[in-house]
């Protein structure tokens, strides 16, 4: 007699099939429907695709072992969907992280608590480190327990490790009080504040249950007249000591509510050491990964010195600072202000020097939305600059973003055409990439192609 349930074809299974058809759905209009490349939608998708795999093909009827009368888990017969990435064992509290990649929540934990801010399995930065329960999977991981005998343990020993004691709380308002005292405690103060943000989650959390903290930890920072009289290394440590805070999910938006973060994360962009500046740029990445927090940010003029600290090209804050525009002009007012600031002409100019070609040339593809963007990147000589990528590079992601640029350039500026047409008659980059580029790149560069060939016959017709 065959088992009942969602592995056998019962009830169970089709529900949970309509579930996972509806969810595909929806992810399949997004991604068709989007005019950029949704990788998120897609890995999403992909997972939804496997789980109906699954299902269908009812692969794992009996994937378990008798011992002293108690089934467990043969681990090389658990579904992969159902592995955590980072443990390479069955999840017991699947999350969702930015990527769209599923993980156990204790281990992805752990690795965000250890200072990581990218997916493990993708290496992309994580745009926010909210995660987000996978309800679908947590379901199926127990109705396939359910179905094989299996029993996961107990969920109590996930619980957080870092859980603080009256001591440190104790110690926490010690150091609040040191940093309105004399500038060797408050040196002593804010090094042992940011050593222990880094370090434990739980003592970042301490900052949310009073609406005095933050101001008590940036009171020598906002005493001070210039940031010209505050040590470089007390500076240095506070604004680290906000970005580990930032870390926090929960503390997201108080952090960049509290009136007098944003301006202190802009003036430490304009001064201080080069450790400073990344640290306040980082800080504005982090917070920027809620909504609301991007329009504030944007709205209080951060841009502009994000990008003036762009243009000087510090290799050690170059990453943070991209990121952090990258993520601010997700939203359209954000690169409106972005453009006017002149992101455009220092984001090509370095493209043109060939600096940090990858991240720049994905913030260029955002900003060329803004048909003011699109105007200045022909002026300033982006087409030949793209054109001569796409020959050079073996990056598909950049071959694309070049080829996404030029489309809309071509299509808002017709004297471009011609820089095109020669580039196609003497190196054939366009023809090439329309044949061996990734979809994406195949349709921009084919549209292109008609393009031309539209324009070659009306002048033989002419």
């Amino acid at each position: 007699m065959a088992k009942s349930g969602v592995l056998e074809g019962g009830p169970g299974l089709v529900a949970k099939t309509m579930e996972l058809k509806r969810e595909l759905h929806k992810l399949v209009k997004v991604i068709v429907d989007d005019e950029d490349v949704n990788l998120e939608a897609i890995d999403k998708a992909q997972q939804m695709l496997s789980a109906l795999k699954e299902l269908k093909m009812n692969k794992y009827p009996s994937l378990y072992f008798h011992n002293n009368s108690r089934r467990e888990v043969v681990s090389g017969a658990v579904p992969e969907e159902f592995k955590c990435p980072l443990s390479k064992e069955l999840m017991r509290d699947p999350v969702i992280v930015a990527t769209g990649q599923t993980y156990d929540r204790s281990f992805i934990q752990k690795w965000l608590k250890s200072g990581n801010r990218t997916c493990p399995r993708t290496q992309q930065v994580l745009s926010h480190t909210i995660l987000t329960p996978n309800h679908l999977i947590k379901e199926m991981i127990s109705q396939w327990c359910k179905n094989h005998g299996i029993r996961l343990s107990d969920s109590a020993q996930y619980l957080d490790e870092d859980a603080l004691t009256r001591d440190d709380r104790d110690q926490f308002l010690s150091l609040l009080e040191k940093m309105s005292s004399t500038l060797s405690d408050q040196k002593e103060a804010a090094r042992e504040m940011r050593l222990l943000t880094k370090r434990m989650p739980s003592f970042r959390a301490l900052f949310g249950e009073s609406c005095s903290a933050i101001p008590q930890l940036l009171s020598p920072l906002s005493q001070s007249k210039s940031q010209n009289e505050v040590q470089p290394d007390l500076h240095e440590d506070i604004i680290t000591t906000l970005l580990n805070l930032s870390i926090h999910d929960n503390n997201k938006k108080l952090v960049a509510e509290t009136p007098m973060v944003i301006p202190l994360l802009m003036d430490a962009l304009r001064s201080g050491t080069i450790g400073t500046r990344s640290n306040a740029a980082a800080a504005l990445f982090t917070l920027s990964a809620l909504d609301s927090n991007k329009e504030l940010i944007g709205k209080s003029g951060a841009l502009k010195p994000l990008i003036d600290l762009l243009e000087e090209g510090h290799l050690l804050a170059v990453n943070d600072v991209a990121s952090a525009i990258f993520n601010l002009c997700i939203l359209h007012e954000n690169k409106l202000r972005a453009v006017r600031d002149g992101a455009v002409r220092v984001i090509l100019k370095k493209i043109m020097n060939r600096m940090h070609v990858d991240e720049l040339l994905s913030i260029l593809a955002m900003l060329s939305t803004s048909q003011t963007a699109v105007e200045q990147m022909g002026e300033l000589g982006g087409v030949e600059c793209l054109l001569s990528i796409i020959r050079e590079t073996s990056c598909a992601r950049n071959k694309e973003n070049c080829i996404a640029i030029l489309f809309i350039i071509c299509h808002s500026d017709r004297s471009k055409w011609k820089q095109v047409r020669d580039e196609e008659n003497t190196y054939g980059t366009i023809s090439k990439l329309a044949e061996n580029g990734s979809s994406r790149a195949k349709r921009k560069a084919s549209g292109i192609l008609e393009r031309l060939n539209r324009a070659i016959n009306l002048t033989h017709t002419a």
